[in-house]
């Protein structure tokens, strides 16, 4: 089985320790937990805008590795606060749509950041791509 890691990726702040943004590991993508932060590391102020700036970074990590959102099967979140599901929850639905992967939604204390999301994916094949088989 080959093993690629992504410690780089375009738009995307260096880790800020020893690991990869994904690995990737027999047709499957590993994220490690994105901040809501831009590659000088800033934050946006309102909190639904800081769900989509960490999801944009997933989808970052995702495309890097031959992925995407749409193949997404899991997805953990960590919140600050109870009170930022419903905000996160209608972003969350935008960026999913109708067949959502399955979620875990936790609340913890984080460092200096209101949320952190994490995801495991396929790879896309072929068949995945316009025109490709199905």
């Amino acid at each position: 089985m080959t093993i690629q890691r992504i410690r780089t990726v375009d738009g995307l702040a260096e880790p800020v320790g020893p690991f990869s943004h994904g690995v990737v590991a027999d047709g499957l993508v590993f994220t490690s937990g994105q901040l809501p932060v831009d590659s000088n590391g800033a934050q946006p102020e309102a909190f639904e805008d800081q769900v989509q700036a960490a999801i944009d970074n997933l989808h970052r990590v995702l495309e890097a590795a031959g992925s995407g959102l749409d193949q997404v099967l899991s997805v953990r979140t960590f919140l600050t606060d109870p009170a930022q599901l419903e905000p996160y929850n209608r972003v969350y639905q935008r960026s999913f749509g109708e067949h959502p992967p399955v979620r875990t939604t936790v609340c913890a204390t984080l460092w200096g950041a209101s949320l952190e999301i994490d995801c495991i994916a396929r790879v896309r094949d072929a068949a995945d791509e316009p025109g490709g088989a199905r």
